[in-house]
C-alpha cells in the first residue's frame, strides 16, 4: 500500500513534466539584468534552500550569514549587464498558482512560523535549521561527484563526519568555523544537469513548490529520493518532519519576501527575475568553481 502511495504522488508529477517539456513555446521573456544581493536568491524553492511558496522561498530570501557557501567567491564573475531569457508560455497558470502561493504564505505559513518563532528561541531554530541541513549531505555529495567536483565531495564529506559526530547529529555546525572552514556544497541536481548543458526550459510555477522550470522539476524528484526525510514512515510522520523544516525555514527569514514583493510594481514579473537570476548564478558558479579546481589539481 505504501508502495501504492508513493506511484500515485509522482504519477501526476510525471505526466505535468511531460506536458511541460512537450508543449507549446513562445518567444522568451527578457527578465531584468539587476544582479541580487549577496547571499540572495533560496525557493528550492527554490532545489536546497522566506519561501515563494511554502517550499522554495526560503532559497529567493536572503540566507543567515552562518549559511554561505563555497560558490559565493565566485558570483562576481556573472556580467552585471547579462539578461536572463526565458519563455513563459504559461503565464495565466503561473500567475495564478503565484497568487495561491501568495494566499498560503500570508495566510497560513507566516502566522504559524510567528507564532513558532515567539516560542522556539533563535538558537534553537538555527540548531533545528542546521539539522536538516546535514540531513541534505547524500544529494549535495552525489551531485558534487556528478559534476566531477572531487574536492567539493570530500568537503561534503568531511562537513557531514564532523558535524554529525562533533555537531550532535548536525545540530551545530564546527566544520564550518575558522579553524576547518569546511563550507557547505550549495549545489543540486538542477545545476548538475546544467553543468552538462541541459536548459532550464520554460517558466513554471507549482502550486506549494513555487518558481520552477522543467529541468528544476526533474531536479526537485530527483533530490527527493536522495533526502532521508523523504523515507519516513508512517506518511504523517514524515509529513510532520516537512512542516517543522518548512515552518523552521520560514521563521528565520520572515520578511524577506514582503521586501521583494513591496518593492516591485509587478510582484510576479519581479519573482520570476530573482529566481532566473539566482538559478544563473549559482549555475555559473558551479561551473566556475569546477573548473578552477580541475585546473589548480592540474
Amino acid at each position: 500500500m505504501k508502495a501504492i502511495c508513493y506511484i500515485k504522488h509522482f504519477a501526476g508529477l510525471a505526466v505535468i513534466f511531460i506536458f511541460l517539456t512537450t508543449g507549446c513555446a513562445h518567444s522568451p521573456v527578457i527578465t531584468s539584468s539587476t544582479e541580487l544581493p549577496e547571499g540572495a536568491i533560496s525557493p528550492e524553492s527554490a532545489g536546497e534552500e522566506v519561501k515563494l511558496s511554502s517550499a522554495n522561498l526560503s532559497e529567493i530570501s536572503a540566507k543567515p550569514e552562518s549559511e554561505s557557501n563555497a560558490d559565493e567567491e565566485f558570483s562576481d564573475e556573472i556580467n552585471a549587464g547579462e539578461a536572463v531569457t526565458i519563455a513563459d508560455p504559461l503565464e495565466p497558470f503561473n500567475r495564478a498558482m503565484y497568487h495561491f502561493n501568495d494566499k498560503l504564505y500570508f495566510w497560513l505559513l507566516k502566522p504559524v512560523a510567528r507564532g513558532y518563532s515567539k516560542v522556539v528561541p533563535e538558537r534553537a531554530r538555527v540548531s533545528v535549521d542546521n539539522f536538516f541541513s546535514n540531513l541534505g549531505f547524500p544529494a549535495r555529495f552525489l551531485n558534487c561527484l556528478l559534476q566531477a567536483d572531487f574536492r567539493g565531495a570530500a568537503t561534503e564529506f568531511g562537513r557531514f563526519s564532523i558535524n554529525t559526530i562533533w555537531g550532535i547529529g548536525g545540530l551545530m555546525d564546527p566544520a564550518a568555523g575558522n579553524d576547518l572552514d569546511l563550507r557547505k556544497q550549495d549545489t543540486d541536481l538542477g545545476l548538475t544537469l546544467a553543468y552538462y548543458g541541459v536548459g532550464h526550459g520554460f517558466y513554471f510555477v507549482w502550486p506549494v513548490f513555487g518558481p520552477s522550470s522543467p529541468r528544476d522539476s526533474l531536479a526537485t524528484l530527483g533530490d527527493y529520493f536522495l533526502y532521508p526525510v523523504s523515507y519516513i514512515n508512517p506518511w504523517y510522520y514524515w509529513l510532520g518532519a516537512k512542516s517543522l523544516q518548512m515552518v523552521n525555514e520560514t521563521s528565520l527569514r520572515i520578511g524577506d519576501y514582503e521586501s521583494l514583493k513591496n518593492a516591485a510594481i509587478d510582484p510576479y514579473v519581479a519573482i520570476r527575475d530573482a529566481y532566473l537570476q539566482y538559478r544563473l548564478k549559482k549555475v555559473k558558479g558551479r561551473i566556475a568553481k569546477t573548473e578552477t579546481t580541475k585546473t589548480q589539481d592540474n
